[in-house]
């Protein structure tokens, strides 16, 4: 099947396994690209074997409401943010990528909650990054 914007025969994010393919695709993306890519090879030096599978227990948490992840994410940015920092071009481009993965590969209420909840993290994330680094300023 043809993937891809002009493609209405796409379906939604319907499982596990669909999941992993949007997390995949869109981290093959995001570690090669020049504006965001260093923060997971460098910056975090990721390992690709432990850290997919968290993500896609967070997108299965997200999406399906199926409580597989654990942690705190914002907590683990914070700290990323303090070895380099974050800033709105980041997050602009890592939504820009994570949209445009899922726009070439699914359709569907579940594809469009996943671009939304992206925002919304984005957006609190940076918020919170901004408060963090405005207390230690201040303190």
């Amino acid at each position: 099947m043809k993937k891809g914007l002009d493609n209405p025969i796409l379906k939604d994010i319907e499982n596990r396994q669909d999941i992993q393919h949007l997390v995949d695709s869109f981290y093959l993306q995001a570690m090669s690209d020049k504006r965001i890519g260093h923060f997971f090879t460098e910056v975090v030096h990721l390992d690709m074997k432990k850290h997919m599978p968290v993500m896609y227990d967070f997108w299965e948490t997200t999406l399906f409401g199926k409580m597989k992840y654990k942690g705190n994410p914002m907590l683990k940015h914070i700290h990323m943010d303090e070895i380099s920092p974050m800033e709105a071009q980041h997050f602009d481009q890592w939504l820009a990528l994570w949209t445009a993965t899922i726009q070439n590969n699914f359709r569907g209420p579940r594809a469009d909650r996943a671009i939304k909840k992206a925002n919304q993290i984005a957006a609190l994330m940076q918020y919170k990054i901004k408060q963090h680094r405005d207390w230690f300023r201040d303190s």
